[in-house]
Formats: structure tokens, sequence, C-alpha cells
């Protein structure tokens, strides 16, 4: 797999992080065309509250935006949510690239913990994705589809990030942690006081 920070392409696919306002606008559109439009979602249900305090992916397909995710971050864990990808381009290996771009992510941040809220309809794919149901754990229904909690354990990461990394690594933009910035580079410059 490639490094995050060189964008995961496989043919005509990118995944890269969601880092404007111009991206995040691609996101809603493709998150209303999906969950809003096909499968009949109240608006209140799908925009949460939550998006502005969670990182977002974004999947091309010869440039044009198709696909989406988000992921938020708690004490121990990661989870994967708000994965959709339009009816146009739905199947093959796009939503398994988001998926291993969040994976990869997630555990360069140290997490070996990722959850994902799972349609039950869905889990057999999720499986492939090494996503399992967690024993013990009861189906819910939330939005008007039946859901599984399934989980995925990643296994730690030499090069996690950690309170004690570079203060210059902790610094640079999300997926981004292994490429110079400009913050790096105003370090060149003298300190005012």
């Amino acid at each position: 797999m490639m490094a995050l920070q060189n964008n995961h392409a496989v043919n005509d696919l990118r995944v890269e992080v969601v880092r404007d306002l111009n991206d995040f606008m691609k996101v809603v559109a493709i998150r209303s065309s999906v969950f809003l439009a096909e499968q009949d979602c109240p608006y209140d249900e799908e925009f949460d509250n939550n998006d502005l305090s969670s990182l977002h992916l974004i999947a091309y397909l010869r440039g044009e935006p198709v696909a989406t995710l988000r992921i938020r971050w708690f004490a121990g864990f990661a989870k994967i949510e708000r994965v959709c990808v339009m009816k146009h381009v739905r199947g093959g290996s796009l939503v398994k690239l988001m998926i291993e771009t969040a994976i990869e992510i997630i555990g360069r941040k140290g997490y070996t913990h990722a959850i994902g809220y799972i349609q039950k309809r869905l889990v057999p794919f999720w499986k492939q994705l090494g996503f399992l149901p967690r024993e013990g754990r009861q189906g819910f229904r939330f939005s008007d589809y039946d859901y599984v909690e399934c989980s995925r354990t990643l296994a730690p990461r030499a090069d996690a990030l950690t309170i004690d990394a570079d203060p210059y690594v902790i610094m640079r933009p999300e997926g981004e942690w292994d490429r110079e910035n400009v913050l790096d580079r105003s370090a060149d410059r003298p300190a005012v006081a």
C-alpha cells in the first residue's frame, strides 16, 4: 500500500483527507445524494452535529468525488462511520481502499481498535475487510435500518504517533505526518522574544 501522503491510488482511484470547506461540501453532496435521496434518511439524523469534530476522507474516481467516510476519535478506539458511495460506482475496490486508508490513519495515530456500526445486510462484505461482529453485543436499529456493531483489531505500529513524538510531526496536517510543512520551515526564522 502506498504511503498516505502520496494518496492511496489504485488505477484511477485516490483517497484524500478532507482539508478545506470545498472538500467538505463535496462530502455533504455525496452524503446527501446517498443517504437523504436514496435512503430517505431525515436530514437531522444524517447531519448529526458530529461532522465538525471528525476526520473525513473523500474518494475520487478519475478526478470526480464519488465516496466518503468519517472517523470519530474516542479513548482507546476510533469509529468509522457514514461510509457512502455514489450509486453509479458501487462495487469493486473503492470501499476497500477507503477503509484501508482509514485503518492506516487510525493505526498511525496509535489506535489498535476500530469499530463500525454496519448495516446487517453488509456484514459479510465488512468481514472481508477484517471487521467482525462483536460477541455479546445486540443488534440495533436507527434511521430505518438494522445494524450490527463490528470491530477490527489493529497491530500496534512502531511509527504510531505518541506524546513523545517530535513536536513538528504532531503539528503537521492529518495524514501528512511524514511531510515537512510550513511550521517546520518557520523554525528557521529567529524567535521574536
